[in-house]
């Protein structure tokens, strides 16, 4: 995925607020603003929705909207 694509959040796979999990049920769909390294091998995907709200998401957690 590149910076700048429009993703959909699938699940969450670690324990996140419930304030986190109640703005993505209403709005799941967001925009790839950077990446993350995560555990020394993965990378992770910044994004951010539409209320100025980003969060972090394994590559497994989101795919491609089209």
């Amino acid at each position: 995925m590149d910076i700048g694509q429009k993703v959909r959040v699938l699940r969450i796979r670690d324990r996140v607020p419930a304030s986190v999990v109640n703005k993505l049920k209403q709005n799941p769909i967001g925009i790839v603003q950077g990446y993350r390294v995560v555990d020394g091998m993965g990378i992770g995907y910044i994004v951010k929705f539409d209320d100025a709200f980003s969060s972090w998401f394994f590559e497994d957690e989101i795919k491609l909207e089209a």
